[in-house]
This record gives C-alpha cells, sequence and structure tokens, in this order.
C-alpha cells in the first residue's frame, strides 16, 4: 500500500497538496492528519465527500510500500510502515540536513507545495472538478498571502490561473482564506491585543504577543493572520501556551525579519514571511525570555535612505531660467531639482512644472514655477518613512539633508526599484571565486595589483559591463573595462610609480591608458614575489585602460555624448541595456561584491533585453542594432516597453553614419548565431531603416552560409587575408549584395562607408556572374582571356554561388593551371627579331598563349614554328 502525509495542524496548502499528490498517482492513499486548522476543517466538513480523503483511523491493516510526504519533511510513526518502507518528500521548504540519504527528496523554491502538484496536472491533462480546483487554489492563496508574499513566483500566478480556467471559486476561496474566529479565538485575540508588546530592532517593529490556550485546542494561525492585519508591524510573533508546550507563530511583512529562521531556532520551520514552531516541556514565559536575546541576532537593519540615494545632488538657484532647467533635465534624465538659497531648500522644481512653463512660452524662473516647501530626509531614516513622505507631500524626489547641508537626493525611482520583489538571484553577489577562476593568473594579479594601489588611494575600483555580464553567465573572456570613482589619471601615475611604466592620459574624459609591454619581464618578477606565485609576463597585455566614472549627456540625437566626471551609479546608468549595467568592485574588502543599481541582474536572469531610459535609442540609434544582437546572442528576449521604443526610432538610422552601423553589421557577421540576429533585424524593419536596398531573404541567406561554409584551396586565394578588410566578412557582403544592380550596389556601399576596392569588387562580380554560364561554352583561351580581367574575389565568390558544373571546372582550371600558363617567346624576343613595339606584340604573345591554352601548341618547337608564321603575317601586313 502506498499513502501521502502531511503534517499535523494543517494548513491549506498541507491538504491540497495531499489531493495533487493522489491525483497524480490514484494508488496512493491520501490520510488527513489528525489535527487540521479549523478554516480546513470548515471546507472539509462541506466539500469533503466530493474529495478522496482517509482517516488515519479507516486505513487499512496492510504493509505500507511507500510513503509520500507533502509540505513537509517531517515523518511520523504509522502502522505498516518498516525498514523497507521507501520515504518520497514533495516540499517547498529548504531541505532539512539532518534527513536520511535512503530519502528521495524534492524541494523546490516556490510560494506553495500545491503548485508543485499543480503542473503535474497540467502536464498530464487532468481535469478537476470544482471543489478539488477551489482547494487548491485556496492552498496557494493562503500560503503565499494572495500572491502578495515575496516567496510567491511566477509559477504560482501560473497555477493559480490553470485551477481558475478549471473552475475554482475565488467566492468559495475568500470565505475560507477570511475565516471568522470562533468564541475562543476571539477571546485570545482580544487578550493578545490589549497586552502585546512592540520591539524596534535595527529599525523594525516587532510585536510579541504571549496567551494561555492550555484549555483549547482551537487552531492559533488565524488568530496571528488577524493581529498582523490589524497591527501592520514588520514582524508578529505569538507564543502560545497549549498541553503540549509552547506554540510559536510567526508572520513577516519584511525582508528583515526571516521568521522562518527564528522558527528554525526552537526546532520549527516554515518561510521567511511565515513559520512556526512547537517548543515541548516550555512555557511561554520562558520562551519570550529566550526570544528577547535571539531577535536582535535575526533581525537584519532596515535599508537606509543613504544607501539608495543619490550624493552629491545638483541644486537649482531660485533665480534660474527655467530654460536653463530644462536644459539639466534633458542633459542628465532627472525629472526634478531641488531649490536652495543659502543653503536652504526652499522648494522642488518638478519636469511637469518646467515643460508647461514652456508650452506657454512663459519667461520664468524655477522660484516662480517651483512647489514651494522645504520637505527634506535623513539619510539614516528608514524606506517605510521616504515612502509615506512621497505619499503624503506627492513630492517624487526628496532631497536628503544632513546637520543642515543637502548631502543628496532620493527619487520615487529609487524607491520604486528597492522595494520591488526581486528574485534571489538580484540579491548581492560576491563573485570573487568565479572571477579567480576565469581568468589567466598574469590578468588576474595584474587587477588585483592595480586593485591595492587603488585602496591605498581610497579609491573604489570596478570591472564593469559586458565582462561581469558574461562572468555570471559563464561566458567569461578577458576583455574587460575598469573604472575608478574618481580620479583614473591619478591612478595612472601611482602605478607607474610603483611598478614602471608610462601612461597617456586624456583629461577631458579623465581617462589613463598605463603601458606596461616595455616592463613585462618585471612586472611579472614584481607581482610573482607580492602575490607569492610565478607570473607568466607573455599573458600580460600591451597597455591597461583606466576610465574615471562619468556620465553622459546628449544635446541632440544621434550626437557624440558630452562627458563629466560622476559616481558609479551614473556611470552605469549611461550604458545601453541593464544586463550591461553589472559592476564588480575590486578594492579592499569589497573585491569580488556585484553591484546592480539598475536591475540587471533581474533582467539577466529573466532573459530580458531592457534599455535604462526612454529615450536611449533617441541618444544614440545604434543600440537598435545591439538589442538585437544580445537578443538572439543570448537567446533571450527585447522587453515589450524597449521594443516599442526600439519601433519608434527606426527613422533615426537615417542620422548614424555609415562606419558605426557597418562597425555592428561586421560584429553581428562574425557572431555564431548571425543568421537569427540577421533574421530579427529584418522583421522589426532595421535593415529596411538602414537602407532600402538591403534586401534579406532565405536566399540572401542561403549565399552567405554557402561561402562561408565553402574550402578553398589555399593557393587560389593569396594575400586575401592581408586586406584591412578581412575575408569572411569581404565575401559575405559581397554574396549578400551580388544579387543588386551596380548602382544599387553603390548606394548601400556608401551609406556603410565600404572599402572602395570592395565596392569595385562587388560591381564586376555582378556583371561577371550574369555572363558565367556562358563560361561553359568557351575554350581555355577563350577563358583565361575573360577571367584574366576580373578580380580575384569576384571569382571564387562567383565560384562558390553558381550551380553550373562547366563553368565551375573552368574557373578551378583557371586557377590550378591556365593563369600561370604563358608562350617562350617574350617581348625582348620579338624586338631581336628586329619588330618594333607595338601593339602587335601583345596580339602575336596573346596568339602564342592561346595556342598553349588550347592544345594547339604541346612543344617549344611547334611554338617556334607559330611564331614565324605570326611575324610573316606582320611583316605582310607592313
Amino acid at each position: 500500500m502506498n499513502i501521502i502525509l502531511t503534517h499535523e495542524q494543517a494548513d491549506f496548502d498541507a491538504i491540497a497538496s495531499l489531493l495533487g499528490a493522489h491525483l497524480l498517482d490514484e494508488r496512493a492513499v491520501p490520510v488527513l492528519p489528525r489535527r487540521l486548522n479549523r478554516n480546513v476543517r470548515a471546507f472539509l466538513t462541506l466539500y469533503g465527500l466530493e474529495l478522496p480523503f482517509v482517516e488515519q483511523a479507516d486505513l487499512p491493516k496492510k504493509k505500507i510500500s511507500t510513503i509520500t510526504l507533502v509540505d513537509t519533511q517531517s515523518l511520523v510513526t504509522v502502522k505498516g510502515m518498516d525498514g523497507q518502507t521507501q520515504i518520497i518528500v514533495i516540499d517547498h521548504h529548504d531541505r532539512r540536513p539532518d534527513l536520511p540519504k535512503s530519502w528521495h527528496v524534492t524541494t523546490d523554491e516556490i510560494g506553495a507545495t500545491t503548485t508543485l502538484m499543480v503542473e503535474g496536472l497540467q502536464k498530464r491533462g487532468v481535469h478537476l472538478s470544482v471543489a478539488q480546483a477551489t482547494l487548491m487554489l485556496i492552498g496557494i492563496y493562503e500560503d503565499t498571502g494572495k500572491l502578495t508574499y515575496s516567496r510567491t513566483t511566477p509559477r504560482d500566478v501560473r497555477a493559480s490561473a490553470f485551477l481558475l480556467e478549471q473552475g475554482a471559486s475565488l467566492q468559495i476561496m475568500q470565505d475560507y482564506i477570511n475565516h471568522p474566529l470562533s468564541d475562543t479565538q476571539q477571546k485570545l485575540y482580544d487578550q493578545m491585543r490589549e497586552e502585546i508588546e512592540t520591539f524596534s530592532i535595527h529599525g523594525n517593529s516587532i510585536m510579541v504577543g504571549t496567551a494561555d490556550a492550555r484549555h483549547t485546542d482551537e487552531e492559533l494561525s488565524t488568530i496571528a493572520h488577524k493581529l498582523r492585519d490589524l497591527l501592520d508591524p514588520d514582524a508578529i510573533i505569538l507564543l502560545v501556551d497549549t498541553s503540549s508546550g509552547t506554540q510559536l507563530i510567526a508572520r513577516s511583512n519584511t525582508d528583515q525579519v526571516n521568521v522562518g529562521e527564528i522558527a528554525k531556532y526552537f526546532g520549527g520551520g516554515g518561510h521567511p514571511r511565515a513559520a512556526a514552531a512547537l517548543v515541548r516541556d516550555s512555557r511561554a514565559g520562558e520562551v519570550h525570555a529566550q526570544l528577547n536575546d535571539i531577535l536582535p541576532d535575526y533581525v537584519h537593519p532596515a535599508i537606509k535612505v543613504a544607501e539608495i540615494m543619490s550624493r552629491l545632488p545638483q541644486v537649482l538657484a531660485p533665480d534660474t531660467p527655467v530654460k536653463e532647467a530644462a536644459e539639466h533635465m534633458q542633459r542628465y534624465g532627472y525629472e526634478g531639482y531641488p531649490v536652495a538659497e543659502n543653503g536652504q531648500l526652499i522648494g522642488l522644481l518638478t519636469r511637469r512644472a518646467v515643460d508647461r512653463t514652456l508650452s506657454h512660452k512663459l519667461n520664468l524662473t524655477a522660484r516662480q514655477v517651483m512647489d514651494a516647501g522645504s520637505v527634506t530626509i535623513g539619510p539614516d531614516e528608514p524606506l517605510e518613512t521616504l515612502q509615506q513622505l512621497m505619499t503624503d507631500t506627492g513630492w517624487g524626489q526628496i532631497p536628503v539633508v544632513e546637520e543642515g547641508e543637502i548631502v543628496g537626493i532620493v527619487t520615487r525611482t529609487d524607491l520604486i526599484k528597492t522595494l520591488a520583489p526581486k528574485q534571489s538571484a538580484s540579491t548581492r553577489q560576491n563573485l570573487a571565486g568565479k572571477l579567480e577562476a576565469s581568468l589567466p593568473p598574469a590578468r588576474l594579479a595584474l587587477l588585483r595589483a592595480v586593485a591595492d594601489v587603488a585602496k591605498s588611494q581610497q579609491t573604489a575600483l570596478y570591472i564593469v559591463g559586458g565582462f561581469v555580464r558574461d562572468l555570471l553567465l559563464d561566458r567569461p573572456s578577458l576583455d574587460y573595462d575598469l573604472v575608478v570613482e574618481g580620479d583614473a589619471i591619478d591612478l595612472g601615475h601611482a602605478l607607474v610609480k610603483r611598478y614602471g611604466g608610462r601612461t597617456t592620459t586624456h583629461q577631458r574624459f579623465g581617462t589613463a591608458k598605463w603601458k606596461i609591454g616595455k616592463i613585462r619581464t618585471k612586472l611579472a618578477k614584481s607581482l610573482g614575489e607580492q602575490f607569492g606565485h610565478p607570473i607568466d609576463a607573455e599573458r600580460f597585455p600591451e597597455t591597461l585602460d583606466l576610465v574615471s566614472a562619468r556620465r553622459e549627456f546628449y544635446t541632440e540625437p544621434t550626437a557624440l555624448p558630452t562627458v563629466e566626471r560622476g559616481s558609479i551609479k551614473l556611470d552605469l546608468h549611461r550604458r545601453d541595456f541593464t544586463i550591461n549595467t553589472l559592476a564588480l568592485r575590486l578594492d579592499g574588502v569589497h573585491y569580488g561584491d556585484v553591484h546592480d543599481y539598475w536591475g540587471g541582474l533581474a533582467d539577466l536572469h529573466a532573459g530580458l533585453v531592457r534599455v535604462l531610459h526612454s529615450l536611449s535609442f533617441v541618444d544614440d540609434p545604434t543600440r537598435i542594432l545591439r538589442a538585437v544582437r544580445f537578443e538572439q546572442r543570448f537567446g533571450y528576449q527585447i522587453e515589450p516597453r524597449t521594443l516599442e521604443l526600439l519601433e519608434n526610432a527606426l527613422s533615426l538610422l537615417d542620422r548614424v553614419s555609415g562606419d558605426r552601423l557597418r562597425h555592428e553589421l561586421n560584429i553581428m557577421l562574425e557572431e555564431p548565431v548571425w543568421e537569427a540576429m540577421f533574421d530579427r533585424m529584418d522583421d522589426l524593419g532595421v535593415l529596411a531603416a538602414i537602407h532600402p536596398d538591403l534586401i534579406w531573404n532565405s536566399k540572401a541567406k542561403q549565399r552567405i552560409r554557402r561561402v562561408r561554409s565553402t574550402s578553398l584551396p589555399a593557393e587560389w586565394s593569396p594575400g586575401l587575408e592581408r586586406r584591412s578588410f578581412p575575408y569572411s566578412l569581404a565575401v559575405s557582403y559581397l554574396s549578400w549584395l551580388i544579387v543588386l544592380k551596380p548602382d544599387a550596389v553603390r548606394s548601400v556601399a556608401e551609406r556603410l562607408r565600404l572599402p572602395s576596392w570592395l565596392v569595385n569588387v562587388m560591381v564586376t562580380a555582378i556583371d561577371f556572374r550574369q555572363h558565367l554560364d556562358e563560361l561553359g561554352q568557351y575554350s581555355p583561351a577563350q577563358t583565361v582571356q575573360t577571367l584574366d580581367k576580373q578580380q580575384r574575389l569576384s571569382l571564387l565568390v562567383c565560384y562558390m554561388l553558381t550551380d553550373n558544373q562547366s563553368a565551375k571546372d573552368k574557373i578551378a582550371n583557371y586557377f590550378d593551371q591556365w593563369q600561370f600558363i604563358e608562350p617562350h617567346t617574350t617581348g625582348d624576343d620579338l624586338r631581336a627579331r628586329g619588330i618594333p613595339p607595338g601593339p602587335h606584340y601583345r596580339r602575336i604573345l596573346d596568339a602564342l598563349r592561346a595556342a598553349w591554352l588550347n592544345g594547339e601548341v604541346q612543344q617549344v618547337e611547334q611554338e617556334q614554328s607559330l611564331l614565324e608564321k605570326l611575324v610573316d603575317e606582320f611583316t605582310t601586313e607592313g
């Protein structure tokens, strides 16, 4: 016999999981625990006849082969089980470390165990009755706080949608999740409400209530829910004396208080937001004393305003013209500016007020249109205070004031990004181990040396952008950018002072290039001694670039940006997509810490390509091509709003220089998934926006694929790889555009600024391809005469593209043999015969060569005989 069990004092998730496990294996008997929550018991009283549950007392006396535990990892003894009984666990709590190795355990980080069951039922196409679907919906809703707890996942939401499609009743669900208290529960509720204590720990409000319930077996978790909803603390913990010991019931409203860990300390468990424990042989007062001692260890400090604010804010003087303020807003992308007079805040100038003023063509100052007032917050205030302040005042940007000085500004966007639920992968990470495993020792030693000097200067040093992204995706590279939150030029000089080499700098951009090519051996020895292991000097790069953190703004669409110094947060904001805004800090104790200010980690794990702001494609339309490249390279999707912005900006590609567009296309053509990238660009209208003759279809793909996959004898293409434009790109463009007319090719080439030699090759190839089939009818001499006029690259591409085997054979013979066949007679020989130089030299020599090619002459004597005849003809004509 196979049975399914769950935990005592079962809630809806436990009972719904019992049902789901049975529906997935109808041979297994779903056994009800002895104790059920009151609302669960009430549901089963009304709907139990439609459900397959069995009381433990009604189990047949048979040997139990398998026990499936759902929503729990605790096994109670059941008659019929023995040492051979197989134990299977299906749960959504973290796996307990003390479980026997023989158990088969499946755990998953989702909101409810019921979700796992529903996913299995969906795959099997099982149809549910209204009672079954409703019970399972209540199971998910109760354990996820109606899909509001931070542990809730998209899978829980999808499972709920499936259950609603199956007929689950939201009305019935509402009745049982908000089940009224019994008289006994109401008395306990009133008692705890009057006597509950409030503690403030690390900025979090924790409420602890005690009660004596030894006289009743009533379910207590509903009381905890009611008190939490009424009092709205950060966390509430109830300690209730029962006949079995002290029942601890805990609920949390914040990630700063993980009640699951608190319950685990007392021998229980649960989720970060909902947990319980039974402390046997103890009274509530004793547990209360223990709880007071350990709470500070389990409550994390609340996030403070200082952690999310932007420092060194720009502040406007009250007499600043609104037009000038508008330029600042466009330049930096801010939605508002504090207005201060004599160091004191007097108001906030919003973008809305600026836009309205300009639309009415009014020449006003910041003082005249600002929201007057002095709404500020301190850097040590919790986010809850900030949220309430924004709600009460309507201000979307709050200046942060410390000791009377404006030290920062915190925006509504900063708050939303911090409060928004994040996936577990989006929390702070440290990639020191990944970094050290991915880089060669020489590169790693070099980074650590720069970081050490940065630390001595009290300067923050970061690797930023694509390197961090690829490191997280287990696609590490050696191409990284180093950004200094300070003065990169000073850091460069300090590196030269300590290790040698020299720097070149660019004051305007705050960049330094440390040139180490000539000190490699000395540097390898120095770093080897510093870090205790030998360094291969040949693995050092020639130079290392250092860049000061900066911010950029665009004076007009597609223009190159103007640059100013800024923080690492602002430096990352100037990048193209969120997945490229990650930074890896290198200096001091921060070594390996990932900094994610703009949601890059969340989008990386969600597989989304997202711009940072709505004008991103307007500022730089080449980001349109990069969006496609990243989407297809990683198998991601362009986020819907980003896709909308991309499509709206297509017309701006007309303003981008051909060099920049060609650079992006070149990169794509060298990607493994180039076909998918060009398909996507064509679907979006990107190629047509660049030039209407950039036609992309299956035939174009086939041509490029064909020329790039065809292996040619090395002697056929001497010197091609030495050109500044790589062979692979040259044949790609040539095979793509070879179907166009010459004027169209010239127009496309001009738009993309393709090299002139390649344009000439394209034009000749187009003409030659149109007559290629005729080549099969030519004699060898005619073939050579024709092919000698063509450029080698055009011949190669036409050879690879044609299906005319006769023409292919002629071209192959030309490359292998015919091009090298020349007569033994030279111009000097003709001159020695007294024949004056002139065009007839070429006619005679060509005739001799043609005779060799066509097989009419096969020996030198025959050539001499033919030569005599040709000379006589020339003499006769003369």
